[in-house]
This record gives C-alpha cells, structure tokens and sequence, in this order.
C-alpha cells in the first residue's frame, strides 16, 4: 500500500506534468490537498512531501485541527458547502473560501471579515451541472452574482469552482470543463468591484489531469493522496 508520502510526490509530479502539457510551468497550478477526514498526522505527511496548501469540507473538523496545530506554516482553504451561521468560524482562517454561491453568504462573509478587520477572498461556486442536489449559482446568474461583489466590501471575488457531475465517460466530464473555462475566460475579462478573477478551481482525484489540461489553475485531491475515506465507523 503506498503511503501518504508516495502519493502526494506522485499526485504533485502529476500535476506539473499536466500543468506543462497545458503550456504552462508547474507553479502555475495549485494542487489542494482535499483532507476531510484525515487526522492532523496526514496532513503532516503530506505537507513533508511536499504540499503546501489544504482544503476542508466540514467547520467542526476544520476547527479541531487548527487546535491541534495541523496547518501552522500551511494554507488552509474551505471547499466544502458553508452554512451561513458557520461564517464566524471560517473567516479569518481560511485563506480561501471556494464554496459562495449566493448573494446572502456573500454579505454574511463580508460582515464577519469587516467585523474582525480582514478582507475575505472567495470563489464562486458554479453549478455547471444544474443539479438540484448540488449547490452553487447557475451558470446563467454568475454574472449577476460578481456583480453584487460590489456591494460587499469586506470580500473579494478570486475566481470560480466547480463540481461537475460525475461521468463513466470523461468526454462528458470534459464537456463541463469546457463550459467552465469559457465561464471562467469571459468573467475575468470583464470589471467588477471587489473582484480579481484568475482561480479556475475544477477537478478532483479521478479527473484532475484532465481539468488542468483543460485550464484548471487550481485542483482539489483527496482520495489519490490520502486514501479512501472510511464513512463508516466512527462517522457521526
């Protein structure tokens, strides 16, 4: 079985070769090392292999490992869903928040982040799929959303994530990569306040190579560097 170690130097070698591949140099690409689940020990390992910057899906965790030191001198960024009422306990910690997807949140991050004197940076979360069990704006309303960026001075729009549907056929997985990165080319052109558009975060373990080739400049991978998750024991 390989350790955390193997797989995060592979998982990165893999990721630089794609980044060059898409004609661009590995520092062009942020790999997120997706640690939902992972105790503050693989995060270590992980970090000692070379990673730098760590994602979490769930506040309660998130907070646990900060207690116990799991991101000190590493960048701790929120992937998952946010509820509104967890605001309080991700601004200010995460250097970057990917999952906005609405109007609401974005006035509930900015008031935090006024409230303690920082100024925020987030993605916007596109449903490019049109799932209903999925959250994230609808690729039609992204524009009225970086709009309403303006309006909310204690954040600032980096840039747009997705979650595609997942696909046996990776022709259909590229097919929304392609629609993000046409999203993600016509919002960075244009001028919004509060924004500054340059983070395409799209694919995951099983298609990760794919997004950057397909212009990805930042990638979320959990499974391929840290293992399989165990959803059952222990799982409230």
């Amino acid at each position: 079985m390989s350790s955390v170690e193997e797989n995060a130097k592979r998982v990165i070698e893999a990721c630089a070769e794609a980044a060059v591949r898409s004609g661009r140099s590995a520092e062009d690409v942020t790999l997120v090392a997706a640690s939902k689940m992972n105790p503050a020990e693989n995060i270590r390992r992980a970090a000692a292999a070379g990673i730098k910057v760590f994602g979490e899906n769930r506040v309660q965790e998130m907070k646990e490992k900060l207690a116990a030191g799991a991101y000190e001198g590493l960048s701790l960024h929120m992937i998952g869903h946010l509820q509104t009422n967890k605001v309080k306990d991700v601004v200010g910690s995460c250097e970057l928040i990917h999952s906005v997807d609405s109007e609401k949140l974005m006035g509930r991050l900015s008031d935090r982040a006024l409230e303690i004197g920082v100024c925020q940076p987030i993605l916007l979360e596109v449903n490019v799929g049109g799932e209903l069990s999925k959250s994230g704006v609808e690729p039609a309303a992204l524009d009225e959303l970086c709009a309403k960026a303006g309006d909310y001075p204690g954040i600032k729009v980096m840039g747009l994530m997705a979650i595609p549907p997942v696909e046996q056929n990776i022709s259909k997985t590229l097919h929304y990569f392609e629609i993000m990165r046409k999203l993600f080319i016509d919002m960075s052109g244009k001028k919004y306040d509060n924004t500054d558009i340059y983070v395409l975060s799209m694919g995951m373990s099983a298609d990760y190579q794919e997004a950057i080739l397909a212009g990805a400049n930042m990638v979320r991978v959990g499974t391929a560097i840290f293992g399989a998750r165990n959803y059952g024991a222990g799982r409230a």
